[in-house]
């Protein structure tokens, strides 16, 4: 785990799609434990969409998989105009209207819904122009970059969230609701424990409830 020579506290990077709800849970499970570990999380953009290319999927997964080309090219072109730090900003200002929001389920809305998260973060509405999806451009090279770190840390049979702490990294945690206070450092410090045992690969138990966004 590397660590931030300025403020003492270790690193940890989150990979997330903006229109995942189970990586959204994981996101606000790690603001918590950046409260009760000295950790510091940085944010990086995946993308279910470029993950699921060429994949056989139910109509209504495809339908938001193609609306979600969006956010994410506009993450990574804000990304690249404005700097790192704006992406963990533009994620909780995209991901709070769309998941605790309910918003986002059609082309408009979502449109809209990443225009105010702009504007919310003090960035330039015309960065939603990056939004439409142009296979090969300079933000589609860059996306399918950002997504490639996230594949080659973990493995090709997982989606969104990754959690990477230097060279170890994770599928997960897919939790709800999203633990708090101690209770979320307990989970890390287990996270911690089973992702760096040697030969450790897999945890999981069928899941019985959707995301809870209270």
């Amino acid at each position: 785990m590397t660590e931030n020579t300025t403020t003492g506290r270790q690193r940890a990077e989150m990979f997330f799609d903006p229109v995942c709800p189970w990586a959204w849970m994981t996101s606000r499970w790690l603001k918590q434990v950046e409260q009760v570990r000295p950790i510091e999380v940085t944010w990086t953009v995946m993308s279910l969409s470029v993950l699921n290319e060429g994949r056989d999927l139910p109509d209504d997964y495809r339908a938001l998989l193609d609306r979600a080309w969006l956010p994410v090219r506009v993450v990574i072109a804000a990304q690249k105009e404005h700097g790192d730090e704006v992406v963990g900003k533009l994620y909780d200002a995209i991901g709070t209207r769309i998941h605790p929001g309910g918003r986002g389920k059609d082309d408009a809305d979502l449109r809209a819904v990443v225009i105010e998260a702009l504007q919310e973060c003090g960035l330039p509405p015309e960065l939603i122009d990056a939004g439409e999806n142009t296979p090969g451009d300079d933000i589609d090279q860059r996306l399918r970059a950002s997504h490639q770190r996230a594949m080659d840390l973990v493995g090709d049979d997982v989606g969104t969230p990754v959690v990477g702490i230097g060279d170890i990294a994770f599928f997960g945690p897919v939790v709800t609701p999203a633990p708090k206070g101690e209770d979320a450092g307990r989970l890390w410090d287990g996270c911690l424990l089973v992702a760096g045992t040697p030969g450790f690969y897999e945890l999981k138990r069928t899941r019985t409830e959707g995301p809870n966004f209270d």
